[in-house]
């Protein structure tokens, strides 16, 4: 495997602090090395896979997130994001705490955040900030809950739509509440909160690493899975944290960040399934503080919506539906890969799961999926790759999931699926 160098790039200003890994704040002594230990990728207000509350946005409420650090240490800031607002989001106030059970936090562990020194904020339409640092010890793999109020209304709210978690929702001022008896209503969603970065010391780490690891998180050892739906986690168990970047997360010891968007696509835009993937790269995964290496399992959609648009009752989520060739699709994973090189970034190509079966298969997204996936294998474009195709196919049909590993549609893992495919990527950065 080729090993790049890290260089750190400054990033442009964006309201509340400097987008970049390393940053003096207020009362701190010396810089603090930031790490991005928690993301999901912004998406604009829809209806989405399941119910949610981006088109209604929030009035005089709280929201409560729960999300899993994979970093330790002993500060810890917020990154909020207003990316598809049209108007400036007035954030009343924010907290942050150790989950305890559901949407209750443990005593004596609740933080207000500020934001320049302010406990409220504005953030402009389209823009996105980060709190201030705030003293909060955290273990690798220990979950915390992100609570924001809105004394006045949103308007629709930037969101990630498929969070396979419990977001809890309140009336009133609840911010700083330690139980969670006031958040009597749910979704599976998360609203404006796009990242959680960790600095200071490393904790939950050993000098030898996690078990079967690489061995111990370094300041920029940061890890994005940028994808779709199966990077996104479609099908794993809510609430047990069973995406394939979470069990990469408990393999390799270092922060793994998702930034995957269910049915996303590498060459076109999508009302429903977020920007094109070489549009949002730079700031899902160029931006993120501490990061050194992408993992890239992407291109399904592009080649399995035009087949499901030709099927009977094809969703009207599958648009657009252009036939793509493999040509078109491996000049956008060039864009990518060029992008992550310009930055110091190895980029680790994925070849495409098996897909027959499913509603994404027929004879053109065969011939293209295996053409990708040859390319991947072949040209060395890519500083390493990871082989998706063979580690979870079926034994009998190698153009079919493993049924082992498979959702009922055939084109999604399974929980023993998203596992397989962590140690697969787990391996080869240990190579």
């Amino acid at each position: 495997m080729s090993t790049l160098s890290v260089r750190r790039v400054a990033a442009p200003l964006v309201a509340g602090s400097l987008a970049m890994g390393i940053l003096a704040g207020p009362g701190e002594a010396a810089p603090v090395t930031w790490t991005t230990a928690w993301g999901a990728s912004p998406q604009m207000p829809s209806t989405g896979f399941t119910p949610n509350w981006s088109q209604e946005g929030f009035s005089h409420q709280s929201v409560r997130q729960v999300v899993r650090s994979t970093r330790g240490g002993d500060l810890v800031r917020i990154r909020l994001s207003n990316a598809y607002g049209t108007s400036p989001l007035q954030v009343t106030g924010a907290t942050i705490a150790r989950t305890a059970q559901g949407a209750a936090v443990e005593k004596g562990s609740v933080r207000r955040l500020t934001f320049d020194g302010r406990g409220s904020t504005e953030i402009p339409a389209h823009g996105e900030l980060r709190s201030d640092a705030t003293s909060l010890h955290l273990e690798r793999l220990e979950s915390v809950t992100v609570t924001l109020h809105f004394a006045g209304t949103t308007g629709p709210a930037t969101f990630h739509s498929q969070g396979w978690a419990t977001t809890y929702r309140a009336d009133g001022d609840h911010r700083s509440d330690t139980a969670g008896s006031a958040y009597t209503s749910t979704t599976q969603s998360w609203y404006y909160l796009s990242g959680i970065e960790v600095g200071g010391s490393q904790r939950g780490v050993s000098a030898e690493g996690a078990a079967g690891g690489t061995g111990g998180a370094g300041a920029e050892d940061g890890i994005v899975v940028f994808g779709d739906s199966i990077t996104d986690g479609f099908g794993s168990t809510p609430d047990t944290n069973r995406r394939y970047s979470d069990a990469l997360a408990e393999l390799t010891g270092r922060p793994v960040v998702n930034q995957g968007i269910g049915g996303n696509l590498v060459l076109n835009d999508s009302a429903w399934f977020g920007e094109r993937a070489t549009a949002r790269f730079e700031r899902d995964v160029l931006d993120q503080p501490g990061v050194s290496t992408v993992v890239i399992l992407q291109g399904v959609n592009d080649i399995g919506f035009s087949e499901a648009a030709d099927g009977p009752n094809p969703p009207a989520t599958y648009k657009p539906a252009p036939t793509v060739s493999s040509r078109e699709l491996i000049a956008g994973y060039r864009e990518l890969i060029h992008a992550a090189h310009s930055r110091g970034i190895e980029a680790v190509g994925a070849t495409l799961l098996p897909l027959k079966g499913s509603d994404h298969w027929g004879p053109h997204a065969a011939r293209v999926s295996n053409e990708v996936n040859d390319w991947i294998r072949r040209t060395g474009e890519v500083d390493s790759y990871v082989d998706f195709d063979k580690a979870l196919a079926a034994p009998s049909d190698a153009d079919r999931l493993d049924p082992a590993y498979a959702n009922a549609d055939a084109l999604h893992p399974n929980d023993a699926g998203y596992r397989v495919m962590a140690e697969e990527v787990a391996a080869v950065l240990a190579g």
